[in-house]
């Protein structure tokens, strides 16, 4: 007789905080880990901005059945808390918004590339042989696209819940042109892994802004720019960039928490 168990996967969480001698203050993170790991099974790792949202949702059971099909997968979650600095830390490095917002991006890359990761590696002890990815909620996401755009030997994949792609360098009362958005300009300018893989996802009710009077929320108009922004670069869809408009989705943590399943499936598929 055949049959079939579903080995069930217990994930813990451990907190760290990390002094980071960029960002001049210590960086809490939790960081959740799949129990058993022996090191033959494809370790992935995944970064998550606004660490502090990700502990209000039921992170480790979503985690937990992210698990059950993925036999040989072990995948490793470091989601980073938000400093008090949150609107200076995040955001798109080297060029600030119309408010000066995001200036300290590049130290938040630099913590993140040369003190983050490394403290997360030796903590792991184990190679990470499959995909690494970076996601993020917001300006999160916003941050975590172009960190992880910009570090394409480091990162495999990138999520941006309700992306801050809003994102200026002029404010709508100077005379704003869609051409002022900071990181559809990055996307036009610049270049990333051929291979890079994009999870875009926006919710209808993600906020009532509507620039250009289209009765399209700006929310889903600047994500759909930024989705047409890489098929001008040659990626493809599904394959590269998969964009997952949520009906009733609000610019919300139960709403992002809903839609991370979806997410951590199509972002380390077996």
């Amino acid at each position: 007789m055949m049959y079939t168990t579903i080995l069930s996967v217990k994930v813990n969480t451990i907190n760290f905080k990390i002094p980071s001698a960029f960002l001049k203050h210590e960086v809490e993170i939790d960081i959740y880990v799949p129990e058993g790991i022996l090191g033959n099974e494809k370790i992935e790792l995944l970064l998550l901005n606004d660490g502090q949202d990700v502990a209000k949702m039921n992170f480790t059971k979503i985690l937990e059945e992210a698990h059950h099909n993925k036999r040989n997968h072990r995948l490793i979650v470091v989601a980073i808390k938000a400093s008090a600095d949150r609107l200076m830390e995040y955001g798109v490095a080297g060029v600030p918004d119309f408010k000066g917002r995001g200036a300290k991006a590049e130290l938040y890359t630099d913590f993140i590339i040369k003190e983050l990761l490394p403290f997360v590696k030796k903590k792991i002890a184990m190679p990470i042989t499959g995909r690494v990815a970076f996601a993020g909620f917001s300006l999160g996401g916003l941050s975590a696209f172009d960190i992880a755009w910009n570090n394409p030997s480091v990162f495999d994949a990138i999520g941006v819940f309700s992306g801050a792609f809003w994102w200026r360098k002029k404010d709508l009362a100077n005379g704003y042109t869609d051409a002022d958005r900071i990181m559809h300009n990055l996307i036009d300018q610049t270049s990333t892994r051929p291979d890079m893989k994009f999870w875009l996802m926006t919710g209808t009710e993600d906020e009532k802004a509507d620039r250009n009077k289209n009765l399209i929320i700006d929310s889903i108009d600047d994500t759909i720019d930024v989705v047409k922004g890489l098929l001008n670069k040659g990626y493809k869809r599904p394959e590269h960039v998969f964009y997952y408009e949520k009906v009733g989705g609000k610019h919300d943590v139960s709403t992002w928490e809903s839609v991370m399943p979806a997410f951590l499936n199509w972002a380390f598929e077996v």
